[in-house]
C-alpha cells in the first residue's frame, strides 16, 4: 500500500468555522475556538495520522482587510501558509452569501493548487441554499476538485473530505513522529487556551485587544506550573479582566486549567496576571514580545 503526507492550508473568511473544522479532523484540540472572528492569529500545524497516510492541515487567520499592525501580521500568515502547499480546503459559512473576496481568493489558490470546498455549517442552512452555493461555485469554478457540505461541529461528511484529500497527497514518507498531533509547544497551546477562556468568559466585553504571554511553565512533583500575563490595551480593560474581587480572572483560570489538564493528562496549577500594554496591537516590538514576529514568516 502506497503511503502519502502532504499540506493541506485550511483558508476562508473570519468565523467560518476553520479552528472547528481542525480540531475534529486532528482529534485533538490545536485551534482555540470562539464566536468572534479572528481570533485564529497563527499559523498552527494539525497532524492527522492514518494507516495510509499523514496530512498536514495549516489552520490560518481569517480572510479580511487589516486594520492595524497585528492584522497584517495575520494576513502574513494566510500568504505564507499558501505557499508550498499540496492542497487548498477553501471554507464557506453557508449561511452567509459568497462575496467578491471569496471569488477572488479563490481565482488565485485555484491557479495554483487544487482546491477542495467545504460549505460549512450545513446544518443550519436549507437543502435548496446548498445546492444553489454548489451551483453558483460550479459556474465560476468549473475546476474545483470538490465541494463538499460539512458540519464541523457534528464531524458530518469529513469522511468525504479525508477521501478527496487523499487523492491530492503526493506519495512520501511521514514529516513528524506518528504521536504528534501539532507542532506548537505546549506553553504556547497553554497560552492559546487562556485566551480562548478569556473571550469566553468576557463575551462581548472587550472585543479583540487581549493577548496571553507564558512566562513559566514547569513540572515539578508531576504537577505542570504555569504562570500567565493576559495583556490589555488599555487601564480601564485591567478591571473588567479583573472583574469584582478578581472573580473574573479566577473564572477564566478555572477554565483553561480545566482544559489544559485534559490535554495534558497532568495535574496544573495556572496563575494568571493581568498587564496593561498601551495599544499593543499597532506595536511591531510588543508583537514580536508576544510571538507575531512576521520575520518567521
Amino acid at each position: 500500500m502506497e503511503f502519502k503526507c502532504g499540506y493541506i492550508a485550511i483558508i476562508g473568511r473570519p468565523n467560518v468555522g476553520k479552528s472547528t473544522l481542525i480540531n475534529n479532523m486532528v482529534g485533538q484540540k490545536v485551534a482555540i475556538v470562539t464566536w468572534k472572528p479572528q481570533t485564529t492569529r497563527n499559523r498552527l500545524l494539525g497532524i492527522v495520522n492514518k494507516d495510509n497516510a499523514q496530512i498536514i492541515l495549516i489552520d490560518t487567520p481569517g480572510i479580511h482587510k487589516p486594520a492595524n499592525q497585528l492584522g497584517k501580521y495575520m494576513q502574513k500568515a494566510v500568504n505564507a501558509a499558501l505557499a508550498g502547499v499540496d492542497g487548498v480546503l477553501y471554507v464557506f459559512d453557508a449561511e452567509k452569501n459568497i462575496i467578491e473576496d471569496d471569488i477572488m481568493m479563490l481565482e488565485r489558490v485555484s491557479k495554483e493548487s487544487p482546491v477542495i470546498v467545504l460549505l460549512n455549517k450545513m446544518d443550519r442552512v436549507t437543502p435548496e441554499k446548498i445546492a444553489e452555493m454548489i451551483k453558483e461555485l460550479h459556474i465560476k469554478f468549473p475546476n474545483i476538485q470538490a465541494i463538499i457540505p460539512t458540519a464541523a461541529i457534528k464531524g458530518k461528511n469529513l469522511d468525504m473530505v479525508f477521501d478527496e484529500i487523499l487523492k491530492v497527497l503526493p506519495i512520501g514518507e511521514r514529516h513528524f513522529d506518528e504521536d504528534y498531533y501539532t507542532d506548537q509547544p505546549t506553553r504556547f497551546l497553554a497560552a492559546e487556551i487562556v485566551r480562548e477562556k478569556a473571550f469566553r468568559v468576557l463575551d462581548k466585553e472587550i472585543p479583540y485587544g487581549i493577548a496571553v504571554v507564558v512566562n513559566a511553565f514547569k513540572e515539578k512533583n508531576n504537577i505542570i506550573h504555569i504562570d500567565a500575563d493576559v495583556v490589555v490595551q488599555k487601564d480601564s480593560h485591567k478591571g473588567i479582566v479583573l472583574g469584582k474581587g478578581g472573580e473574573t480572572i479566577k473564572k477564566i483560570g478555572t477554565y483553561a486549567r480545566q482544559d489544559l489538564e485534559e490535554i495534558l493528562g497532568q495535574q496544573v496549577f495556572l496563575k494568571l496576571f493581568v498587564k496593561v500594554r498601551e495599544e499593543w496591537r499597532d506595536s511591531k516590538n510588543f508583537l514580536k514580545d508576544f510571538g507575531y514576529d512576521s520575520g518567521d514568516l
